[in-house]
């Protein structure tokens, strides 16, 4: 999305019945609207209904998103509609959390450099101190909040007050290593994200790539997905996976599952930063 044009986009989600593209479409043409990009989902076995669109206003000068607000809450009653309507020229503000992994914060940080994920950083908040000079180079302001059993509730409280003070939209777990309760999970839903490498089967614990090689797997991959109370079974954004075999060695696996990881993270953030993502009970619909 630039900036410099006037774009806007709405999202939808409804129950499915008829007439809704057409009521969305008509009202925004009244309203002086070009609709340049629309997409749309009919969910057969949730009977939910999922629309994005792209519009500007044919003159910009006479511009109301004002009015497009007040003048859709009729529409919106009229379907039994949830709405969002985003403007392209406000980036999305974005807390990074990290621990001691660098590689998906200097990927998000290199994408953010070259404009390839549209954002403002809040903060990058980290349980360690091993990132602090990646974000005192960028000049972005590091939170140090060191987490142990019996500092936990009063450091998630204080990562809350950092997320509200700073007008956060979205977190992200950049290798965060460090488990969120189910407390913050909820004050989070929907605005957390998380990358979790992902294999099959499943290897927990220390040194997942390692018990990969162990068992002669043949792919290796990782998931990004929204925060939720049970551990890494939240919504799914995105996923990556890589071919390996008998040749790699666990270093092999470490470094490939990297890349994975990067390219899984970034790719879940820009669909949400561009409000692509819509949930659907426990799933996801994007439209890319």
């Amino acid at each position: 999305m630039q900036h410099e044009k006037n774009h806007f986009i709405i999202k939808v989600t409804c129950p499915a019945v008829s007439g809704i593209v057409a009521a969305v479409t008509t009202f925004l043409a009244d309203n002086g609207c070009y609709i340049g990009e629309m997409a749309q989902f009919d969910d057969e076995f949730s009977g939910r209904f999922f629309m994005r669109a792209v519009f500007r206003f044919n003159d910009e000068q006479a511009a109301d998103l004002q009015q497009i607000k007040d003048g859709f809450s009729d529409v919106a009653a009229a379907f039994d509609m949830t709405w969002e309507l985003h403007d392209t020229r406000q980036p999305m503000r974005v807390l990074l959390m990290v621990s001691k992994y660098d590689h998906c914060l200097g990927d998000l940080l290199y994408r953010y450099h070259k404009g390839e994920v549209d954002m403002t950083i809040t903060a990058i908040v980290s349980n360690h101190l091993d990132l602090r000079p990646m974000a005192e180079r960028e000049g972005i302001r590091f939170i140090y909040l060191p987490v142990n059993k019996d500092t936990k509730a009063r450091q998630e409280a204080e990562l809350m007050k950092i997320v509200d003070d700073t007008g956060t939209e979205l977190v992200v777990l950049a290798r965060y290593m460090q488990i969120l309760s189910d407390d913050l999970c909820q004050q989070l839903s929907g605005r957390a994200i998380n990358i979790h490498h992902s294999f099959l089967p499943g290897f927990k614990g220390a040194k997942p790539y390692h018990q990969a090689w162990q068992r002669g797997v043949k792919l290796i991959g990782a998931t990004a997905h929204y925060v939720t109370s049970d551990l890494d079974e939240g919504p799914i954004i995105e996923q990556q996976v890589q071919r390996v075999d008998h040749a790699h060695l666990p270093e092999d696996l470490v470094a490939i599952g990297r890349d994975t990881e990067t390219v899984a993270l970034s790719r879940a953030v820009k669909y949400h930063l561009e409000h692509r993502v819509f949930l659907n009970q426990d799933r996801t619909v994007i439209f890319r």
